[in-house]
């Protein structure tokens, strides 16, 4: 038996959180005797299990209604995976929008300053690529971002076990971006190959832009709408106007993505 100070200590919580437990019929002692509590060793379990409710979000009083109905072992671990996966996802869903705030303020500070002299209007030859292709409901980073990259990571891996060698990283989009309105979206590399039913994906031949609106943009994609803002102003500057679809090809693409070059394509036409 254990003083309740020695099986705080042993539990990693406070003497008062104990007593507060007993009086709820939480965690009562083994023993108690002339105001004294006694705590056996093989209460250190069912502690652990109040400890793990209530980080899973329990209240105090549901803690007790899930114990008394004696959830299993593996029902508990079932719930304990279930929380982490939710808080995995939070995080995630956090750490997209901070860097959506922060793309957001960094095109509010280089307003007026972006410079579109490095904007080239050139023809876009037709391309035969390998492509996975979903939709998206805007043409915003924090959407197309976390959409793109697991299909690059499938189609990285199912190019692979075709035995069929990419070439350059082509991402392409296809819809006018009203509201209500899909775009189609492709992650996609650059193959000589046919068609084949075998493979895991499609051979898509992306054709020839007469006239595109083209674009270096050096750094990762969490900050390409710096480069389309540069884009936008140019073809408003100009007297064109963007048709439904672009595309941006990666040049160069290092461990280090900050030192990523793309280009981007822009079809456009004269008003």
């Amino acid at each position: 038996m254990f003083t309740i100070g020695e099986f705080a200590t042993l539990g990693r919580l406070s003497v008062r959180m104990l007593r507060h437990y007993d009086s709820l019929g939480l965690l009562v002692p083994a023993r108690a005797t002339s105001g004294y509590r006694y705590y056996a060793a093989a209460q250190l379990a069912e502690l652990n299990r109040i400890t793990a409710l209530k980080e899973l979000g329990f209240s105090l009083a549901q803690v007790k209604t899930i114990l008394h109905d004696e959830v299993s072992t593996d029902e508990l671990r079932g719930m304990l995976r279930l929380r982490r996966a939710e808080l995995d996802a939070r995080i995630a869903e956090d750490h997209a929008r901070l860097n959506a705030v922060e793309v957001r303020l960094r095109l509010l500070e280089s307003e007026g300053t972006m410079s579109t002299d490095a904007v080239v209007l050139k023809e876009v030859d037709a391309v035969r690529v390998a492509a996975l292709t979903t939709t998206v409901s805007a043409f915003d980073s924090s959407v197309i971002g976390p959409t793109i990259q697991p299909l690059y990571q499938q189609l990285c891996e199912r190019l692979e076990a075709a035995g069929v060698q990419p070439g350059q990283g082509i991402s392409y989009y296809d819809g006018t971006g009203e509201e209500g309105q899909p775009i189609r979206l492709g992650a996609a590399f650059e193959v000589s190959v046919g068609p084949d039913p075998s493979y895991g994906f499609e051979i898509v031949d992306l054709p020839k832009i007469p006239t595109a609106a083209t674009l270096i943009h050096h750094g990762s994609f969490e900050t390409v709408d710096d480069s389309y803002q540069v884009l936008a102003a140019w073809i408003a500057d100009h007297g064109y106007r963007p048709l439904t679809h672009s595309r941006e090809v990666t040049l160069e693409f290092p461990a280090d993505k900050d030192k990523w070059i793309t280009e981007i394509q822009m079809a456009v036409t004269s008003t």
